[in-house]
């Protein structure tokens, strides 16, 4: 059993919050509490209890720290691991976009951060209450971390490994998370994938992401913008990604780590993304 603090239970980390206190010591660090978790995973009901904290100055060191807050919220979640991190606590960031290690950096030596990509489909209806569409899956880099990171999952169905190549893991996943743009944009659930004109549009914010990607070192195959369209469209039609639910609920977007990222790195290349910059440009006038 391992002591596992989670930073932001929100939709994803609460699922896996719930998944890990089957096995091992699970401590919440959030802004409000609430009495437990209640997943509906593909799987049945998860229901699960972990301690709850409100305020950093109560946390204490553990064996890992899973930051899983917005990526805006870095500043937020770093007053939590003064605390929770010890000499030999090791801290894994499972948010969006490709700057994982970057973002928190400035809180921590960059060896002791474990980046992780998730594919996660999940939906918070209330604080505590999630509903987990698909088992789905969690990559980090190879190594030791890494092997570490795997092994407190071994007890659940989650299919977490690890990847010798997490730049193109990290970029493949901002492809399919820098199209679902438009749906904040329109607020229509994945459905509206189906049609052609908006199929065209998330394809060329997907081109945009693969030539910055490649840039960046990623391999990213020609079909990608493909791929990621016929991903929409193959899932559930009522659908609701993260940046769609945060304009949804007035919350502010991460805007820049999926499609602002693409056109500040873009740009670093030399390389025109006018798609995403408008993309960028509307939610953030949206959002204002």
């Amino acid at each position: 059993m391992m002591r596992i603090a989670v930073i932001g239970p929100g939709a994803v980390g609460g699922t896996l919050a719930a998944w890990l206190a089957q096995a091992h010591d699970v401590t919440l660090c959030v802004r409000t509490a609430f009495e437990r978790l209640e997943v509906e995973t593909p799987q049945g009901p998860l229901v699960a209890s972990p301690a709850v904290l409100t305020d950093p100055a109560a946390a204490a060191p553990v064996d890992w720290v899973l930051v899983t807050t917005k990526t805006y919220d870095a500043a937020g979640a770093a007053a939590w691991l003064a605390g929770l991190v010890g000499p030999e606590t090791r801290v894994a960031v499972l948010q969006n976009g490709v700057e994982h290690v970057e973002r928190f950096s400035p809180y921590l030596p960059a060896d002791r951060i474990t980046p992780a990509v998730v594919d996660i489909p999940a939906e918070r209806a209330a604080p505590g209450v999630i509903r987990q569409r698909r088992m789905g899956w969690i990559k980090v880099p190879a190594g030791a971390d890494g092997e570490t990171f795997v092994a407190l999952f071994a007890h659940t169905p989650i299919e977490v490994t690890t990847t010798d190549d997490f730049t193109t893991v990290a970029w493949s996943k901002l492809a399919l998370n820098c199209a679902g743009a438009v749906n904040a944009l329109t607020l229509k659930p994945s459905g509206i994938a189906h049609r052609d004109d908006i199929a065209a549009i998330m394809k060329s914010l997907v081109a945009e992401c693969v030539a910055v990607g490649r840039a960046q070192g990623a391999d990213l195959p020609d079909d990608l913008p493909e791929q990621v369209v016929a991903g929409y469209r193959a899932g559930p039609a009522d659908g609701i990604n993260s940046l769609h639910a945060d304009r949804l609920a007035g919350r502010p977007m991460e805007i820049d780590a999926r499609n602002g990222v693409i056109v500040r790195k873009g740009a670093a290349h030399g390389i025109a993304t006018p798609v995403n910059a408008m993309v960028v440009a509307l939610l953030e006038a949206a959002g204002a």
